[in-house]
C-alpha cells in the first residue's frame, strides 16, 4: 500500500514539476511570438506595397521585379510558417 502512495506522490511531483517548466515556456514562447509576429508585421508594411505595385505592373516588367520580390515573399512565407509553428 505504501509502495502506491509513494508512486502517487512522485508522479504528483513529476506532473508538478513538468506543468510548472511548460507554464515558464509558454510564456517565453508568447514573448517570442510577440518578436517573431512584430518582425513579420514590419517585413508585410515592406512588402504590401510593393506586391500591389507589382500586381499592376503585371507583364511589364515582372520579370525583373519577379526575383526579387519573390525572395521577399518566400521569407515573410517561412516566417510565418516558423510563428504557426510555435503556436
Amino acid at each position: 500500500m505504501e509502495d502506491v502512495k509513494d508512486q502517487i506522490t512522485k508522479a504528483l511531483e513529476h506532473f508538478k514539476q513538468q506543468r510548472d517548466e511548460l507554464h515558464v515556456q509558454l510564456h517565453l514562447a508568447k514573448a517570442d511570438a510577440k518578436d517573431e509576429w512584430a518582425r513579420l508585421e514590419s517585413q508585410w508594411e515592406e512588402i504590401k506595397p510593393k506586391l500591389e505595385a507589382a500586381r499592376e505592373e503585371v507583364g511589364k516588367t515582372a520579370e525583373s521585379v519577379g526575383t526579387a520580390l519573390g525572395l521577399a515573399i518566400d521569407e515573410l512565407k517561412k516566417g510565418y510558417e516558423r510563428l504557426r509553428s510555435r503556436l
